[in-house]
């Protein structure tokens, strides 16, 4: 094997061997049209066998949270009553924060800035991020994820999640400006932090190579005896190949999740700042953890205090 590319992250080695026997698998698995434009855009199949030496650093791995408020929660001029009023209608109803501030001055007489709500958003979500990750529980085999969009500064960004397949947890949430092997090692790293140590995890994503590739960096992580962990990708809208079919219900699960968030953060209009973005994602999970009831858990939480 040679060293191919170098790239932020990572140092690509890849096998010249024309003869090795993960090339011709490869190359048996194409249709006759594919053969025959292999001979002409080689450069478009990736045949050969490639080793990827991930180079992040400990530091990188970390599971970012909001950043410490200037606003001191517990020495707001409002009652906590009023706090946890504003919250209720800014997260879990999904209203924005000037349509928040209206309410509160029109249906309470209450006065309060839409600029205050995010405040009080940001100052709550400080201390909701340490909740959710200390009372997030144990996860189960099966965690599905994936990616989904958001607007800060007219930009975009993603928003990755993980949630576990039976008890409806949502395991990890993480803010990045980049879809790739990065911020994925970091979600699905926080997605499995409580499982126990001999259990087998397997993780259900779309086709975006960061999955795998993140799997890939993390089982190099894993002492030996614990178990590999396990990717399984589920393409496309249609069952096209037989393990797309086995875990397309996981799948939906986690587009299912995908549509919950879009419905929270929607009234937003983007954001001006990640921080405020990510405060609101924080506070999402808590209320999606712990406040929000699901039919399929029998009206229950996922996370239950």
């Amino acid at each position: 094997m040679f060293r191919w590319k170098t790239l932020l992250h990572v140092i690509i080695h890849k096998c010249p061997n024309d003869n090795c026997p993960h090339r011709l698998n490869a190359f048996n698995k194409l249709n006759p049209a594919e053969k025959l434009l292999q001979k002409t855009k080689s450069s478009q199949f990736k045949l050969n066998y490639i080793y990827r030496e991930y180079l992040f650093q400990a530091a990188e791995l970390v599971h970012p949270g909001p950043l410490k408020p200037l606003v001191d929660i517990s020495r707001i001029h409002n009652s906590q009553n009023i706090l946890g009023l504003i919250l209720s209608f800014y997260v879990s109803f999904a209203i924005s924060a000037r349509k928040t501030a209206y309410i509160m001055q029109n249906v309470f007489n209450i006065r309060v800035s839409y600029q205050t709500v995010l405040n009080y958003a940001e100052a709550a979500a400080y201390h909701c991020h340490q909740f959710n990750l200390k009372f997030k529980g144990p996860v189960d085999d099966t965690s599905a994820g994936d990616e989904t969009y958001i607007k800060i500064i007219g930009e975009w960004a993603y928003v990755f999640l993980f949630i576990s397949s039976k008890n409806l947890v949502l395991s990890a949430y993480h803010l990045a400006h980049s879809r790739e092997t990065l911020p994925a090692v970091i979600t699905m790293t926080e997605a499995i932090r409580t499982a126990q140590p001999l259990q087998k995890i397997s993780f259900i994503t779309d086709g975006n190579p960061s999955y795998p590739a993140g799997i890939h960096f993390m089982n190099q992580k894993r002492p030996q005896e614990l178990p590999r962990l396990e990717h399984h990708a589920v393409i496309g809208l249609q069952n096209l190949d037989k393990q797309s079919e086995t875990y397309r219900s996981f799948k939906q699960l986690i587009e299912r999740l995908n549509r919950t968030f879009k419905f929270h953060v929607r009234p937003a209009s983007g954001f001006k700042s990640d921080n405020g973005a990510l405060s609101l994602i924080v506070l999402f999970a808590t209320h999606y953890n712990f406040l929000r009831p699901h039919i399929s858990l029998n009206y229950k939480t996922p996370v239950e205090i």
